[in-house]
């Protein structure tokens, strides 16, 4: 499961982590973290995607945060 949660990063230059009111920022292009980072920032407790996951564009929200939500819908 861990290639396929990677493999939703292709052609992502941004992906933005909501947790609870904090969002964190990731500049792939730039400054890419290592697999087993963004595997931690992409899965759950339960070994599951962490939800609601959205791509849009080249940019990738996971976790919930309802402004950037609104933002990106």
């Amino acid at each position: 499961m861990a290639d396929t949660v990677l493999a939703l990063l292709d052609g992502v230059d941004e992906m933005l982590v909501a947790k609870g009111k904090n969002i964190q920022r990731y500049d792939l292009g730039r400054e890419r973290p290592d697999d087993d980072e963004l595997r931690g920032l992409m899965l759950g407790r339960s070994g599951k995607l962490r939800a609601p996951t959205i791509r849009q564009g080249n940019r990738l929200l996971v976790g919930y945060n309802q402004d950037l939500v609104a933002e990106l819908l």
